[in-house]
Order: C-alpha cells, then structure tokens, then sequence
C-alpha cells in the first residue's frame, strides 16, 4: 500500500527549489542547512546516501542553500542531492525551507561541516519507526571528539540550557540543542515554527513536546568539523537567542512564579511592618523596610498579571496550547470578579486616603510623625495601584477573549469579500 501524498502548502517566500520535484515519496528526507561548505558537503551527501541505501531506506537528500558563493550547490548536486535556494538568511530560515520541500514522510536534519555522524543514522531511523515524533541525538551519551565542542558550550552552554529546556517543559532531553534530529515531517509543518536564526533548535523540541507528541533521544557523536574558517555560530549571542526562546514561551517561569513569590513575601512584610517595627536580628525594620514591601508587591502583582496576558494571548495566536486553569482565570465571569476585586481594592485604599487626611485635619494640617503617617499611607497607595492594575488587567484580558472571538467572523467576512470579488 503506498503513502498518502503531501497535502499542498504554500511555498515560504523567496524558496526556489534548483531541480523539480518528483510525486513519489520517500520514507526520509535528509536535510543539510548549508551556507559556503565546499570542503564537506559532498562528504555529507556521501556518507547519508550510503547509509541510507545499505539500510533499505528510501530517501533524498536536500541541501538548503542560504547564499553560498564557494560552488557549494554544484558540489552537493554532483553527488545527488537536491539544493533548495534559501534567500533568507539564517539558520532557521534555511531549515523551514528545506523541511518545507522535504517530500519524505521523516526528515532527518543536521549540519553539513562533517561534525555528525550522517553514516551511523540507524537509531533515528529505527526510533521514529518505533513510533517516536521526534528523535534528539544526545552527543554526551554518544561521544565528543577532543576539540569538537568548545568548553564554553560543553561545560556551561548547553548544560545549562538543556537543563532550563527540561525544566520548563519537563522534556526528556540531555542535549537539548545537538543539531542532529530526526521528526515528523507533517507534524513539524503543522506546529508553524517562525524562527529564523539558531533558537530554530530550540523551537522544535519545544514545540514537539507542547503539542503532546513523544519525544525520544538516541545517542551520537559530534566530531571535529571540517571546516577552514570559523564557525557560523556566537556562542553569547546565540545562547541568548535560545534562553530568550525558553522564556518567552513559558510565562509560568518567565511571569507567573516569580510574581507569586514577590507578591506573598511582598504582602506579608507589608501586613507586618504596618502593625509597627519589626526587629530580625540585629536589624530594625521601619518604614522604609515596608515602602520596599509594598513595592515588591507591585512588582509580583505586575508579574502575575502579565502571566495572564501573555499565556492568553500566546493560545489565543496559537503560539502555546490552550491552559484549562488558564481558561477558568480569564472566563468573562472570572474577569467580572476581576473587576469588582480592583474597584474594592481601589475603594479600600481611597477610604484608607479619608482616614488620613480626617487625621491630619485634626491637627490643622500641620506636621505629621512621619512613620506613623507612613504605616497609614504606603498601604493605602499599594490598595490603590494594586487595585487599579487589576482593573485595567481585567479589561485586557477581555480585549484579548473579544479579538480571539471576532477572529472567525473577519477570516469569513474575508473570505466572502473575496467570492464577491470574484
């Protein structure tokens, strides 16, 4: 029985495949980003297609030209492969497009400087045929030639990235960012991975594991390349791009925890110190202690707001999977609750305003006992900004559930527009 064919896709903007596309389609598609690797790409080609064929695998091998200027693109096409034309620059970039013209059911990726070990694939193969949607190659497990890793990436980069990448999104990864992997070739088309640079590596693993689908890790090697010049990638530059990938899609770490750490300590301290002093220790704690309290509480107020903001407005674009608690936060009933909580809040602190200025009244508005003063009026703003955050929060939230909502109404108001067009 022969595979089902693609379903048609449009094409990424500026992707010219060199040579046509046949219909038939193989069982895996190896994708090699490329951008002036004349001294290896040929090697890569070589050592895929030969192991390939001895395992029985029908394949292709697609190399995904970012601008090479070295004849890197006749040198691949002389030994078989395919060469998509990548305008785009990036390593990312490259990739999308090369898995885009991919026509295999599983594409296997990796670098074309001769680092991986294209000829000892096998695991991937029989891993994603055992059901798996993505396969990480774990170069630790497997082995790193002397001087293939710098020690930078080696001891603290990526230790500490797969670390973060596991922790966030409980991944069963050791080595989130090595660059050979093989998944689903559909199943990566359809989770709309957008980045264009290295954090690409770390989209895809994410993305895999939000979406539900399995996730398995096989080990490899990593040798040294064979290139003559520098590596594309900065290691400061680049680890940044990925750890700001990790955060950004996970509010929870990003928003949610630190916020409620901020707001309980925050309140308590506050709670405490407008009772009266407080001695820990050697140390006295006064009003000044409790201006800070207070503010730590706006800080963690703020954070936990944005948590609700940004993870609605990620699954409402679907950039993250739909949150049920999330859901059960940000319902219009919960956002009429949120909305009566910032008016009580506000009206609190605004009656907290009265008591004082009643207070100072008594004195004929003269000098105050500045800490006394303090105890009254710091909680009383906190009760005010608090109060109005939620409020305009609350707001927010139902602005984003509106526009999520409308949203099916414009795409069929568009497409009618376009029936009368025609």
């Amino acid at each position: 029985m022969g595979r089902a064919p693609l379903a048609p896709l449009e094409r990424p903007a500026g992707v010219r495949p060199v040579t046509a596309r046949s219909d038939s389609r193989p069982e895996l598609s190896v994708v090699l980003p490329c951008l002036d690797e004349a001294r290896t790409v040929a090697t890569c080609v070589t050592k895929a297609t030969t192991a390939l064929r001895e395992l029985g695998v029908d394949h292709e091998v697609i190399i995904a030209d970012n601008g090479s200027t070295d004849g890197s693109q006749e040198l691949a096409t002389a030994v078989g492969a395919r060469v998509v034309d990548v305008p785009q620059r990036g390593y990312g970039a490259a990739l999308r497009a090369g898995i885009h013209e991919a026509r295999g059911r599983y594409v296997l990726m990796a670098d074309a400087d001769d680092s991986y070990a294209l000829d000892a694939c096998a695991p991937f193969v029989r891993a994603l045929r055992d059901g798996n949607d993505l396969v990480m190659g774990n170069r630790f497990a497997g082995g790193i030639e002397p001087g293939a890793m710098p020690a930078l990436h080696r001891y603290l980069g990526n230790p500490v990235l797969s670390f973060v990448g596991r922790l966030f999104f409980r991944i069963p990864v050791r080595d989130f960012h090595c660059g050979m992997r093989a998944f689903d070739r559909d199943k990566a088309v359809a989770l709309d991975l957008r980045s264009s640079g290295m954090e690409f590596a770390s989209e895809l693993v994410v993305k895999f594991a939000l979406a539900g689908h399995r996730v398995a890790e096989v080990p490899t090697t990593l040798a040294r390349d064979g290139r003559d010049r520098p590596p594309h990638l900065r290691s400061w530059r680049d680890g940044w791009r990925h750890l700001r990938f990790l955060l950004l899609f996970s509010p929870r770490w990003l928003f949610l925890y630190p916020g409620v750490l901020l707001t309980v300590l925050g309140a308590l301290l506050t709670a405490r110190l407008s009772l009266g002093p407080l001695t820990v220790g050697g140390a006295v704690l006064e009003t000044q202690s409790l201006l800070l309290a207070s503010t730590a509480v706006v800080i963690g107020v703020q954070a936990l707001l944005f948590a609700v903001l940004s993870r609605t407005y990620a699954a409402g674009r679907g950039m993250l999977p739909p949150n049920r608690r999330l859901t059960q936060v940000s319902h219009p009933q919960a956002l009429e609750w949120g909305v009566a909580g910032g008016l009580l809040l506000m009206a609190f602190g605004a009656a907290g305003v009265a008591v004082a200025v009643i207070s100072w009244a008594r004195s004929d508005f003269g000098p105050l006992e500045v800490a006394d003063s303090m105890r009254l009026a710091i909680p009383c703003a906190l009760s005010l900004s608090v109060g109005a955050e939620v409020l305009m929060a609350s707001f927010f939230v139902g602005l984003l559930h509106l526009d999520t909502d409308l949203a099916p109404d414009r795409h069929l108001a568009g497409r009618q527009a376009q029936e009368t067009r025609t």
